[in-house]
């Protein structure tokens, strides 16, 4: 007997698979812990795709891309797109958690983001590359707001990965392509909104990017992600995304308005599951001005060498993961990306 679209997504649930990946004559495939995994032996079917297409509202003649929504039999909520591939009737789902994360629990420096999460007006910037858990992270501070601070909380995100419950903070989550129609007209939008913390789901382009820094400007705390792998690659990302005659107006603002940076990456510990690793850097004194002068080497350098806890280098996470034995030796030298800077690292020698 087939499976059924149900049982497949039951099965997404208790595995806790982020994404579902169906396709007619496909087998279907499931995103488990980042690896894609085949679920079951048998292709899917017309009969059952079209069922799928038509309990999301989908018109399985007329629609070649849609973007809808998921409830299933057990409650779960998924964001779903419709699309064609070479004619044929496929699914990609995401499943929306509503288990909210917790800092700690998540292994992300919490004493950190607290005081972060509790300025008036600033911006902070969560980033790493696809699947290192930002948007987890993120929604663990928020969760952490919501339990801890009275604010008006505007998410911008694309799509809804976590849904708020209003406790002592109040929610307005809007998703683009259905409650706004870009990041930059939700955020413009947001301004109007009274908030007092606005959660950017990713700043990806130049408008964006101006508006959360006036949005900064304007007294709101804005929540950021980005696709970068280090501090410093954030600051440079950020800037390019500047027309030439508008970098200094970018390298300003920024310098003036971001709170800090944290970056993220996940990695197998030695019991086969992901662990956090990171790297962060508080804005403030002379890190300010080399923002401001676009001295990244400086700012590599005080990561490096100066003895301040508000900054911490992948390399120094990654011996510190190591020697807690979280992470085998293997592991550590593929993170530091060498083997002879790792081990000088775990001697305590500083390059």
């Amino acid at each position: 007997m087939a499976i059924s679209i149900d049982d497949i997504l039951q099965a997404a649930e208790e595995h806790q698979a982020s994404d579902i990946f169906l396709q007619e004559g496909e087998v279907p495939r499931m995103k488990i812990a980042e690896q894609l995994m085949i679920f079951g032996d048998e292709p899917l079917l017309l009969p059952q795709m079209a069922g799928l297409w038509q309990a999301c509202g989908g018109d399985t003649l007329n629609d070649m891309d849609r973007d809808t929504g998921l409830v299933s039999r057990s409650h779960i909520r998924f964001r779903v797109n419709l699309h064609k591939v070479l004619g044929r009737m496929a699914a990609v789902l995401r499943r929306i958690r509503t288990d909210m994360p917790s800092l700690s629990a998540l292994g992300a420096p919490d004493w950190l983001l607290t005081r972060w999460g509790q300025l008036e007006h600033g911006m902070v910037l969560v980033t790493g590359s696809t699947g290192q858990g930002k948007s987890t992270t993120l929604a663990g501070l928020l969760h952490w707001m919501n339990t801890n601070v009275a604010r008006h909380i505007v998410t911008i995100e694309d799509p809804v990965e976590y849904i708020f419950t209003n406790n002592r903070s109040m929610f307005t989550q809007r998703e683009v392509g259905r409650d706004t129609p870009s990041f930059p007209r939700g955020l413009r939008a947001a301004m109007r909104q009274a908030p007092d913390v606005i959660y950017v789901g990713e700043i990806r382009d130049h408008e964006t990017a101006f508006t959360a820094l006036q949005a900064c400007e304007t007294g709101h705390l804005v929540l950021a992600s980005m696709h970068s792998a280090t501090v410093a690659d954030t600051m440079e990302r950020f800037v390019n995304l500047f027309p030439a005659d508008q970098v200094g107006i970018g390298l300003h603002l920024l310098s003036h308005q971001l709170v800090g940076v944290l970056c993220q990456k996940l990695v197998p510990d030695v019991n086969d599951k992901l662990t956090l690793l990171v790297e962060h850097l508080q804005n403030g004194g002379a890190v300010r001005d080399w923002i401001a002068r676009r001295s990244m080497s400086d700012i590599n350098d005080y990561m490096t060498r100066a003895n301040d806890p508000n900054c911490r280098t992948f390399l120094q996470s990654i011996v510190a993961a190591y020697e807690a034995g979280i992470i085998d030796e293997q592991t550590a030298i593929a993170s530091a990306g060498s083997e002879a800077e790792f081990r000088r690292a775990a001697r305590g020698i500083s390059s």
